[in-house]
C-alpha cells in the first residue's frame, strides 16, 4: 500500500469506488457522484490535502486530511474510503497509520481526529487498530443515504498512542 497525492485524472476510478453500496452509504454526496468527486477535489487546497490509496499501482481508495491551526487548539483530522474489494486486507488500517505517522512526524501534530458513523463497526475497528480511541457520540451529526440523521463517533489519537504493525506494507506520502 502506498499513498500518492490525488489528481483530477483519478476521478473516474474514485467515482467507481464511491458508487459501491458500502462506500455510498457513508460517502454519499448526492445522486451525482461525478459532481461529488469533483467537489472533493475543489475542497483540496491549503486546508485539505488528499491522497489516493494505491495497492499494486491500482487506486483502491481516498484519504484526506485537514487541520485546525489555532495554536491553542491545533490538531489534524482525516477521512477515508476504501474499495470494498480490498476490505479486510489491512489496506485502510495501513493508510490511516501511514497518514497519522506523516502528520505526527512531518507536520508536528500531537493529536488527530476521525469521525466514523457510529454504526460503522468495520471502520471503528480499523481506526482502533491504529490507536484511535472513542471520545463520544456526535448525535444526529450526519445525514445518511436514507435521508435521516445518524450519529457519529468522534475518535482521537495522540502521537504517543500510535500503534505500529507487526509487518508493514506502507510507503509514506
Amino acid at each position: 500500500m502506498r499513498l500518492r497525492i490525488a489528481e483530477k485524472t483519478d476521478a473516474p476510478r474514485l467515482v467507481e469506488i464511491r458508487r459501491t453500496p458500502e462506500v455510498y452509504r457513508h460517502w454519499r454526496g448526492g445522486d451525482d457522484l461525478v459532481k461529488a468527486v469533483e467537489e472533493d477535489f475543489a475542497e483540496v487546497d491549503d486546508d485539505v490535502t488528499a491522497y489516493v490509496i494505491l495497492l499494486d499501482d491500482d487506486i483502491v481508495g481516498w484519504i484526506q486530511w485537514g487541520s485546525e491551526e489555532e495554536p491553542d487548539y491545533r490538531h489534524a483530522h482525516m477521512d477515508i474510503y476504501v474499495d470494498p474489494a480490498v476490505h479486510g486486507q489491512g489496506v485502510g488500517t495501513d493508510a490511516v497509520r501511514t497518514l497519522a505517522r506523516h502528520l505526527f512526524v512531518d507536520h508536528g501534530y500531537h493529536r488527530l481526529e476521525i469521525d466514523p458513523a457510529a454504526d460503522n463497526a468495520p471502520a471503528i475497528r480499523c481506526y482502533a487498530k491504529v490507536g484511535f480511541k472513542p471520545v463520544g457520540i456526535t448525535r444526529q451529526s450526519e445525514r445518511g443515504s436514507d435521508g435521516t440523521w445518524h450519529d457519529g463517533l468522534l475518535m482521537d489519537l495522540l502521537a504517543a498512542e500510535l500503534t505500529e504493525p507487526e509487518t508493514s506494507t506502507q510507503t509514506a506520502p
